[in-house]
């Protein structure tokens, strides 16, 4: 069965495996989501679990926001995400349920969505990681330069997606078959393996990795 969950980055730190062996892990702090709605083939035309993160008061929210919890009948949450599930795991599963972390088992391989830090404006030796020109033989002003971008003659145009200088990070990045740790109910804290995109207070979508490897009986 697909799980999900949203959370919100803590931070990194290590834990120890028992043969010692040092462990990166980031902390994802998830408290219980709420089940908002239900999406159906019949009625949206996909199935889907609607789940809801994070205390709001309702003079933070918006009008259409407003109304859509109240008609659900669930608390104020600021933060709403879907969970795509088939029509057969949709069963069971009720508006105003509490989902939490311990969904999750050590062990477990997931996905990790979330926006990465924003960089602003960079040239392309620090955006794309190009090698820059040679700091010496005659070269002026352009030891950070890409270097040619097209051609002369024909087409005499710079083709597109042409590796450019430009904005860099602020965009939903998912990570993939990320290793569960650790999984602490009572402090509703998940500790995965690695790094996860974002910074530390970032919004973090936790799914079942969708292309993790089943080992096959031999």
């Amino acid at each position: 069965m697909k799980k999900g969950l949203i959370g919100r980055k803590v931070g990194m730190t290590q834990v120890f495996a028992e043969d010692g062996t040092r462990i990166p892990v980031t902390v994802i702090e998830a408290a219980p989501n709420i089940v908002v709605s239900l999406r159906t083939n019949e009625k949206d035309g996909y199935a889907a679990v609607q789940l809801g993160f994070g205390e709001a008061k309702e003079k933070h929210l918006g009008k259409p926001r407003l109304g859509h919890l109240k008609k659900a009948g669930v608390d104020m949450v600021r933060h709403l995400r879907e969970i795509r599930l088939s029509e057969n795991e949709l069963e069971g599963v009720e508006v105003g349920a509490r989902v939490g972390v311990d969904i999750f088992e050590p062990g477990m391989k997931v996905d990790a969505t979330a926006t990465t830090k924003g960089k602003g404006f960079q040239g392309v030796m620090k955006r794309h990681g190009m090698r820059g020109m040679r700091a010496t033989h005659g070269t002026h002003e352009s030891r950070r330069n890409p270097g040619s971008i097209g051609m002369c003659a024909t087409p005499g145009r710079t083709l597109k997606n042409k590796r450019l200088p430009g904005h860099m990070g602020c965009r939903r990045v998912t990570t993939q078959n990320l290793k569960v740790v650790e999984v602490d109910p009572e402090n509703n804290t998940l500790l995965i393996k690695g790094t996860i995109p974002g910074s530390r207070g970032s919004l973090v979508l936790i799914r079942s990795a969708v292309k993790a490897q089943v080992k096959k009986a031999a």
